[in-house]
């Protein structure tokens, strides 16, 4: 299994110091406390919280002269908790948060709330919880673009047909997000199974978007299909990246892999040929369009949105963020767009698949 490497490792140091730089950029009527909290979920689930979202998170407070506390919770929902109870005894009147469960990503919107404060909900939906404001990429246009991408792959390569097993391998449960992307799947797979053009294959959610949870899981749906498996639906390119390690250990060719997140990673296994594609999501224009929330909710003033998703019984106010299919005729958008740098990803073996 793909462990962090010592690049990976190096940038949760500079997310910390990021956070610290971020705290310090105090104006000096607030150097004693905090006015936004931001709480961001884990290391393992994907990439992107440590190397986009927390020090875009930095950069734009410290652009609009507020200040933050920015914390990552390690995939531990009591730490989140405790982090936010210290944002809290430092004075923070607004939460962005990235939930980690339901239940205690609601409590600790609540306890914002019942103290005159204000949540955010930063990419994953907390039911039950008390947001003003529901910051996201649209879930199901993500979900869409990954099966539209498989059976586009399925196409190519010739394997399109009645007889073809399709499996999916959705995100954690615990996440409302996996939810959403699935409904964008089933969208395009399920008429596709029920008409017969495709088979339906084994599904399941991977739980806490972990890689090694998902080799398991796949390892089991090859034994139960003997192998017999044409495309597969990875809900990111965490998952991509287990479906890749088990195919090669198994010595199989590849197969039409879909992905999300446009890892580094991600990319090099499109360019080498063993996944189809990935969900780009511009990380930078989510993190700037909730941070002006925090910002606007600070000032006393309606944060925008553009639609609403229901949270149990009630609208909740939505700001939703469109999204991109990157395959190998596009890839070299994330290096224009200064997602990814060209030597991030075109390096050693994949260098010679680089434009």
């Amino acid at each position: 299994m793909r462990k962090f490497s010592k690049k990976t490792v190096a940038l949760l140091g500079v997310a910390a110091a990021v956070a610290a730089v971020a705290a310090s950029a105090a104006t000096a009527s607030h150097r004693a406390s905090y006015q936004v909290c931001v709480l961001l979920p884990d290391t393992k689930s994907s990439v992107r919280w440590v190397q986009f979202d927390a020090p875009d998170f930095a950069k734009a407070f410290k652009k609009a002269g507020v200040t933050a506390s920015i914390n990552n919770a390690l995939n531990d929902p009591l730490k989140q908790k405790a982090q936010a109870q210290a944002c809290l005894a430092a004075g923070a009147t607004v939460v962005i948060e990235t939930a980690l469960d339901n239940g205690s990503a609601a409590s600790i919107e609540k306890l914002f709330t019942s103290k005159g404060g204000h949540a955010i909900d930063y990419d994953r939906q907390v039911l039950g919880g008390s947001a003003s404001v529901y910051v996201t990429f649209d879930g199901k246009a993500v979900g869409e673009a990954q099966a539209k991408g498989v059976i586009a792959g399925m196409k190519a390569n010739g394997t399109y047909k009645a007889s073809s097993t399709i499996a999916e391998l959705w995100g954690g449960q615990t996440d409302q997000n996996a939810f959403w992307f699935k409904s964008g799947n089933d969208a395009i797979f399920n008429p596709l199974f029920k008409s017969g053009a495709v088979k339906k294959g084994p599904q399941q959610f991977v739980p806490d978007w972990d890689a090694n949870n998902a080799a398991t899981i796949f390892d089991q749906m090859l034994v139960k299909t003997n192998n017999n498996i044409q495309g597969v639906l990875a809900a990111n390119d965490n998952i991509a990246g287990a479906v890749v390690a088990d195919l090669k250990a198994k010595g199989l060719k590849p197969v039409p892999l879909s992905g999300q997140d446009a890892t580094p990673q991600g990319i090099q296994y499109i360019l080498a040929g063993w996944q189809t594609g990935t969900v780009f999501k511009y990380v930078p224009l989510e993190t700037n369009a909730a941070a002006q929330a925090a910002i606007d909710l600070v000032k006393g003033t309606t944060p925008k949105t553009n639609t609403f998703r229901m949270n149990g019984k009630k609208k909740e106010p939505t700001l939703t963020l469109p999204v991109e299919w990157i395959t190998k005729a596009n890839y070299t958008t994330l290096f224009k767009e200064g997602f990814l740098k060209k030597s991030d990803v075109c390096v050693g073996a994949y260098a010679k698949y680089c434009k």
